[in-house]
């Protein structure tokens, strides 16, 4: 174990201090250049939608948090929609809590989701280098919910309502 912040090092968990740094580094790495943690990432997601089609990207980066997974999402809708459908469709999501006031500063930080259950979405907005897209701004306690759980539980609800076809 080591205290980094101390000066005192005894074993290295990460092959980088972690302490006041990130790295982009989950698991180990695959001859195709993803890590191991962004392969799991992109296989849950298609095991949990059952489409074997569905075509994710990820980068893991290791922040030094107590707990907590931040995922910035981009998600490509077949159909125009309106911005406020999305943040409604989102506020009323079991176990979704809409965070979403940036002139407030108000966005999800893992600081806050910690020891809770729910998963805390904001800075949501349309992807203006794409139509029929927005991205997202998702944290949640990884302790009680997984990597990809987050975004897929979010994507899966946007498919039962029929506002993504799959």
């Amino acid at each position: 174990m080591m205290n980094e912040r101390a000066g005192t090092r005894t074993n290295m968990v990460y092959p980088h201090p972690i302490d006041m740094n990130l790295f982009p580094h989950g698991g180990t790495f695959e001859s195709n250049g993803y890590t191991t943690e962004e392969t799991k990432l992109l296989n849950e997601t298609r095991k949990i939608l059952g489409d074997n089609s569905i075509r994710v990207t990820a980068t893991v980066v290791r922040v030094p948090v107590t707990g907590g997974h931040s995922e910035s999402v981009n998600v490509e809708f077949e159909k125009e929609f309106e911005m406020e459908w999305i943040t409604k469709l989102l506020s009323l999501t079991k176990g979704v809590v809409v965070q979403d006031d940036p002139e407030k500063s108000i966005y999800p930080m893992p600081k806050y989701a910690e020891g809770r259950d729910e998963v805390f979405v904001g800075r949501i907005r349309r992807d203006e280098s794409q139509p029929n897209s927005i991205n997202l701004w998702i944290v949640a306690d990884n302790l009680r919910k997984g990597a990809a759980t987050n975004a897929v539980q979010i994507a899966a609800y946007l498919v039962d309502n029929e506002f993504v076809n799959v």
